[in-house]
C-alpha cells in the first residue's frame, strides 16, 4: 500500500481584503499525496497554486479544513513549531533562490543543519558537500552566489533543501527565472532524486514541458481540482 505523506481535507482559503469583503482563493479541495510521487501542479494564474503549495508547506494556514504531514496536523500547531517542522521536514525551492550573499555555496548549505543541531560540525560539513556533489557542483564550494550562474545558483538551493533529508520537497516556478538548458537540469535532477532517492517532490510551474514530464499532474482552475491525472494510472506502491 503507498504511504499518504500529505493529506489536506475539505482546504477552503479565503482573503480579507476589507471588513466586510472576501475573497475566496480555495473554495473546497481534498487531496491526498503519497510517498514517493513527483507532481506537478498547474493551472492558469490566479487558480491558487502557490497558495496550495504554501499551505502544504504551513506558510499559509487555510480558513477551513485539515492538512496532515507525515501523519501530523500541521494547521493545529503554533508558528514556533511550524517553524521547526518546515525545518526537519520540507524543503523549499523558489523562483528566486534566496541564498545568503555573504555565504559560500557550502555555508548556504550547511544553514538549515547548523539551525537543526543534530549533526557535529564536521558532519554537516561532509553532508554539504555529498549534496553539492551530487547536483553537479563539487568544483563550486567556496563560491559566493553572485560568483555563478542562475542555474548553478538554482542547484544550490536544491541541495540546501535537501539538507535535512526532508519529506517533502517542494517547488514554486523554480525553472522560472532559468534558461532553457538550466531549466532542463533541474528537471532531470528532480527526476533523479525522485527516482534515486524516492524523494517526494511537488512544484508548481506553468512549464508545459516541466509539467507533462511528472508522474502525476493536477490542474487547477479557480482552486479547484479540474484534473489529476497519472502517467501509468498508478500510485507508488
Amino acid at each position: 500500500m503507498a504511504e499518504t505523506i500529505l493529506r489536506l481535507e475539505g482546504i477552503r482559503r479565503e482573503l480579507e481584503l476589507s471588513r466586510d469583503v472576501r475573497q475566496t482563493i480555495i473554495p473546497n479541495l481534498s487531496l491526498d499525496i503519497f510517498k514517493g510521487e513527483f507532481v506537478a501542479i498547474t493551472g492558469p494564474s490566479g487558480s491558487g497554486k502557490s497558495t496550495l503549495l504554501y499551505i502544504m508547506g504551513g506558510l499559509d494556514k487555510p480558513t477551513f479544513g485539515k492538512v496532515w504531514l507525515d501523519g501530523q496536523d500541521i494547521t493545529v500547531i503554533d508558528e514556533a513549531e511550524m517553524t521547526v517542522i518546515r525545518n526537519e521536514k520540507i524543503g523549499f525551492i523558489y523562483q528566486f533562490h534566496f541564498l545568503l550573499p555573504e555565504f559560500s555555496a557550502l555555508d548556504n548549505v550547511c544553514l538549515p543543519m547548523l539551525i537543526r543541531r543534530k549533526l557535529s560540525r564536521k558532519e554537516i560539513r561532509d553532508r554539504a558537500m555529498a549534496l553539492l556533489d551530487m547536483v553537479g557542483l563539487e568544483d563550486k564550494y567556496t563560491n559566493k552566489p553572485n560568483q555563478l550562474s542562475g542555474g548553478q545558483q538554482q542547484r544550490v538551493a536544491i541541495a540546501r533543501a535537501l539538507a535535512n533529508e526532508p519529506k517533502v520537497l517542494l517547488g514554486d516556478e523554480p525553472t522560472g527565472n532559468l534558461d532553457s538548458k538550466s531549466a532542463d537540469n533541474v528537471y532531470h535532477l528532480f527526476d533523479r532524486l525522485n527516482r534515486e532517492l524516492d524523494q517526494t517532490v511537488i512544484v508548481v510551474t506553468h512549464d508545459e514541458e516541466f509539467a507533462n514530464r511528472a508522474g502525476r499532474r493536477i490542474h487547477l482552475v479557480d482552486g479547484k481540482i479540474e484534473s489529476d491525472s497519472r502517467k501509468n494510472h498508478e500510485v507508488p506502491a
